[in-house]
């Protein structure tokens, strides 16, 4: 898993890349000792207070994979986005804080994929052409012009889960499907063919807030993906109690 903790693409100049392995990520907690983890239980403590209709049980899971990818040598983030994708697309399941003031910048309304489900998520793949949204630990990466505009591509970091969204064109852009009405007319809003669309109004903050290097968490309780996943269950964590032990 950790060999895919690696940056994909153009990469900002504010982004550094991430190692490749426990041995790396020892070497870089050597040559970079302010690299360190965030305090997880207190961060999630104080980010619940902040956005009290997120579930616990999802914000923790986030926090802990975001915790454990960092543990493991990536690059501390300054944000995070959490997608609670088993919520109905009719409520507002986007969520993005900033670690450094530890404060809620966004919810708000987002799409998932043509292939997931109706209003309520049900199915997701890594496959392309699924028109399915992926679930799991992402990466962002860099904000670009395409043909929905402002937009914002990402990396996946789990195998087999999520690491197939760069050649898949998962990416964050603004639709005008993310709206309201849609759920006046329709019971939902929008579907997209895999991308967490969101509404053009906040586009830009959202795009600018998560670019270069950030975190962004979806959640759906799959009960294989949580019994495997490696940011999940981390092995990191395993180690790092084992060094308290043998001291």
């Amino acid at each position: 898993m950790f060999n895919r903790l690696r940056r994909v693409g153009v990469l900002t100049a504010a982004c550094l890349a991430l190692v490749t392995g426990p041995v790396a990520a020892l070497e870089t907690a050597r040559t970079h000792p302010s690299v360190q983890p965030y305090p997880q239980t207190s961060l999630t403590q104080i980010l619940a207070t902040q956005a009290p209709e997120l579930n616990p049980r999802v914000l923790h899971t986030a926090v802990s994979a975001m915790q454990c990818a960092v543990s493991s040598g990536a690059e501390p983030a300054e944000r995070l986005a959490v997608i609670d994708f088993s919520l109905p697309s009719t409520e507002q399941r986007l969520w993005i804080f900033d670690l450094e003031t530890q404060t809620l910048l966004l919810q708000d309304l987002v799409a998932h994929g043509q292939g997931s489900g109706d209003n309520l998520a049900s199915a997701f793949s890594n496959v392309e052409g699924s028109h399915q949204s992926s679930i799991g630990l992402f990466r962002t990466q860099e904000s670009y012009f395409g043909k929905h505009g402002y937009s914002l591509r990402m990396d996946g970091l789990e195998p087999g889960i999520n690491d197939l969204a760069r050649q898949r064109a998962i990416v964050i852009h603004p639709a005008d499907y993310v709206d309201p009405s849609w759920i006046e007319r329709h019971g939902r809003i929008g579907r997209s063919h895999g991308c967490p669309a969101v509404r053009p109004e906040v586009a830009s903050m959202v795009v600018d807030s998560l670019k270069g290097g950030q975190f962004m968490f979806s959640w759906y309780p799959d009960d294989h993906w949580l019994a495997t996943s490696e940011f999940i269950n981390c092995p990191a964590s395993e180690d790092r109690n084992l060094m308290a032990l043998n001291r």
